[in-house]
């Protein structure tokens, strides 16, 4: 039976998600798994986005996709994502998606992958903005759950960036928020993030709009929103090496405060816990493979931080990595030492 909330409560929540300026873990493929979710939200993360789902294996009853839209009592509040170049697929996926009962569905327009763009599904969408809104408005339809989207400004190079337009005819066909990153498909991660889009979308609809682009510290989260006017931001590739940066920008928004850099019992502690984790859940080696893009970041500024990546890096097994954590930390000393400097 469906414990689904009636629409008034969902509504109340939804607009809840946005009053007190997010701060959102980006959706992100083979990183923004169930564990990764736990994780950044236990360090500050308001809102979480799944990996982006494919329609056509969510619909076949793949069990990757299964994986990914399954959310457990406590992954809230998670948004689900879906990408694909078939609008009605999109519209059948959503209302599957919609039975994990996540916070809203999100559309994903804005991927420059060229394994995802080129066969016409995420930001290949902009390259016809009537396509994309026809599109959106058919997901709308099909669920009673809130529909987001996320997009760049525009594929690139245009003269003049469409968002603005596309984001207006996206809210009149009743989608709810837009997380607009701030550089065109063409772009991809190259160059800087241009904000003052954000700014100009915000100024030209009703719905929220949350920044994303170049946000990879508690300053710049702080001044994406006061520049823009938005309501949060969303941190994607920062998150992966850092998750602490969501707890630093929750105290610089909500205090005024400045946390201080992790020390190195807590840097080594994060590893330990997320190796923990991953190979409870995937077991031996995979576990300990997929944690392993995290670790350069986790260790950052740890006293001889290569040679402990080096070491966890060639080691397979869940045990060994522990042992080479207990040793890095036995040289660390039991006490808390002072935060150490952001440079490896």
């Amino acid at each position: 039976m469906s414990t689904a909330a009636p629409p008034s409560d969902r509504e109340a929540r939804f607009a809840e998600l946005f009053a007190n300026r997010p701060v959102i873990l980006a959706p992100m493929e083979d990183v923004s798994d169930a564990i990764f979710r736990r994780l950044c939200r236990e360090h500050g993360a308001s809102l979480c986005v799944t990996e982006f789902v494919n329609v056509e294996g969510l619909l076949r009853g793949c069990r990757h996709a299964a994986r990914k839209v399954r959310l457990e009592a406590d992954d809230a509040p998670t948004a689900i994502q879906i990408y694909g170049s078939d609008a009605a697929r999109l519209a059948e996926a959503a209302a599957v998606a919609a039975e994990a009962e996540p916070a809203f569905i999100d559309l994903n327009c804005g991927c420059w992958v060229p394994k995802i763009a080129g066969k016409g599904a995420g930001a290949a969408w902009l390259r016809e903005p009537d396509s994309m809104v026809e599109m959106a408005a058919m997901v709308v339809r099909s669920t009673s759950l809130p529909v987001t989207v996320k997009t760049r400004i525009g594929w690139g190079p245009e003269a003049e960036m469409p968002i603005v337009e596309i984001g207006k005819r996206l809210e009149a066909v009743g989608v709810r928020a837009i997380t607009l990153h701030c550089r065109t498909a063409k772009m991809g991660h190259s160059g800087e993030a241009d904000w003052s889009w954000a700014r100009k979308l915000r100024e030209a609809v009703s719905i929220p709009v949350i920044v994303n682009g170049d946000v990879k510290s508690a300053d710049d989260a702080k001044r994406a929103i006061e520049s823009t006017g938005c309501e949060g931001v969303m941190i994607g590739r920062r998150a992966i090496e850092h998750p602490w940066v969501f707890d630093e920008a929750r105290a610089l928004l909500d205090r005024g405060e400045r946390l201080p850099a992790p020390s190195a019992l807590e840097r080594l502690a994060l590893c330990r816990e997320h190796l923990q984790a991953n190979v409870a859940r995937r077991g031996e080696p995979f576990g300990v493979h997929c944690t392993r893009r995290h670790l350069a970041g986790y260790l950052k500024g740890l006293p001889g931080a290569a040679a402990v990546r080096h070491a966890l890096n060639h080691d397979e097994t869940l045990a060994g990595c522990l042992a080479i954590l207990d040793e890095a930390e036995a040289r660390v000393g039991r006490g808390r030492p002072e935060p150490l400097a952001e440079s490896a």
